[in-house]
């Protein structure tokens, strides 16, 4: 059905731009089921771990559903969600534009959380932020338990846009979070520079401090998006064999 993929552009990017010709072509139909994975390996010569993010993508995207044990298959054509993915989210250039649009959602949501975070939603807070420390400490780069954090915080709003808003940045941002976790892994100072800001907010929220919590917010990112400038363009080279959860979210 699919012919071999190579080139310069990503592979994930390529796999997941021919099956949405597929699908907005009409070629694969509403209800029909794509190729197994196995299967699409096998035709496009490329990995696994490519042909599941590229699937993931096209599941953000709103194109397709992965059915327990069924398999992934086209939904209902409808007016496209908002995808950042095809826009190459993983480019330093990129990232640091998401991080502009992150920084005034989160520190909003930072805002919010400091009015009306429950004693559990607190908790909660204070958890997915001790697992950052956990995952690091284990060799673990953080980037799943960094999200978590930021996802708690916007839960706590009890703003369901926000959440949802905040998820997909998060999903998108998922590469990029990583180079930028692994410049900071280089540095102490970068280490402990972003435990400290992430305790700034947290402990703005608990004090029910609105003001400084969503300066904290904006501050964290807006040292975020300097870090990001620093890193050396070794960085940004992503590795394809990187293992990514079709049904995993942040």
């Amino acid at each position: 059905m699919f012919s071999k993929v190579s080139g310069p552009v990503r592979l994930a990017d390529q796999v997941a731009a021919l099956l949405s010709e597929e699908i907005e072509s009409g070629r694969l139909a509403e209800g029909d089921q794509l190729p197994t994975e196995v299967a699409l390996v096998k035709q496009l010569g490329v990995s696994r771990t490519v042909v599941r993010e590229a699937l993931s993508r096209l599941r953000n995207a709103g194109l397709v559903e992965p059915r327990q044990g069924l398999g992934v298959f086209v939904l209902p054509r409808r007016t496209r969600p908002l995808d950042l993915e095809a826009e190459a989210a993983d480019t330093k250039a990129k990232v640091l534009q998401i991080v502009e649009v992150r920084r005034g959602m989160e520190g909003e949501a930072a805002y919010l959380a400091a009015t009306r975070a429950t004693p559990h939603d607190l908790t909660h807070m204070r958890q997915a932020l001790d697992t950052i420390d956990s995952a690091v400490g284990s060799g673990g780069d953080g980037v799943d338990e960094d999200l978590a954090f930021h996802r708690s915080i916007a839960e706590s709003t009890g703003n369901t846009v926000m959440v949802a808003t905040v998820r997909y940045l998060g999903e998108v941002l998922r590469g990029g979070i990583r180079v930028t976790r692994a410049n900071e892994a280089r540095r102490d100072d970068f280490i402990e520079a972003v435990r400290q800001e992430h305790h700034a907010i947290l402990a703005a929220i608990e004090a029910g401090d609105a003001e400084e919590a969503r300066a904290a917010a904006r501050r964290h990112l807006r040292h975020a998006a300097s870090r990001l400038q620093d890193a050396d363009d070794g960085f940004w080279t992503r590795t394809e064999d990187v293992d990514v959860d079709l049904d995993a979210a942040p």
